[in-house]
């Protein structure tokens, strides 16, 4: 969150790339992992104002956790002893739009995103039930939870490594607009 200050207040760290390099060539010890959403407009080392080699980073649309997210993330903490999951949903998300368009209107989506958004028609559900005046806002943050709570039950890993007070994982929301995080629980 002290990156994410220093983003905010363009005072970002001045990082010397060039200089990490040899030491990165060697191997990864990222301290935290960031499941985000493949938006191009959501860039965690930024957000967070970290280094190469600092986070571990899987992406995908709609940022949830899926088979093959999970076991990225499993991977991050049993090989690479990660000891954070931020699980960084954003303002305005195309993907949770389209899983409430799904949801709420039968909406008919072409090629291989009925798949993608199935995984997020639980979280826009819940939202277009919640009766709040923001249904996008409020499905994109029940997104986020239902993704943290699916990491902590699914995963024999991150369950585990979590129950034993080696790991935690929250949720964020990262907006657009401003650039600012903000926990999500």
């Amino acid at each position: 969150m002290l990156g994410n200050q220093r983003f905010l207040d363009n005072t970002r760290r001045n990082v010397d790339f060039a200089a990490a390099r040899p030491t990165l060539a060697l191997g990864q010890h990222p301290y935290a992992a960031v499941l985000t959403c493949a938006d191009s407009r959501v860039v965690p080392e930024l957000a967070f104002d970290q280094a190469p080699g600092d986070l571990f980073v899987p992406r995908v649309a709609g940022n949830f956790a899926g088979e093959d997210e999970i076991a990225s993330l499993e991977y991050a903490v049993a090989s690479l002893n990660t000891r954070l999951i931020v699980v960084l949903g954003h303002s305005r998300c195309g993907a949770v739009d389209a899983a409430l368009a799904v949801a709420r209107d039968n909406a008919d989506l072409p090629g291989f995103l009925p798949k993608l958004i199935d995984n997020i028609v639980p979280a826009a559900n819940k939202a277009l039930l919640s009766g709040a005046d923001d249904v996008l806002a409020e499905a994109v943050n029940e997104n986020i939870r239902m993704t943290v709570s699916n990491l902590i039950t699914r995963s024999v890993v991150i369950g585990a490594a979590h129950r034993e007070g080696k790991l935690a994982v929250l949720g964020a929301h990262y907006d657009l607009a401003s650039g600012e995080v903000t926990p999500v629980s």
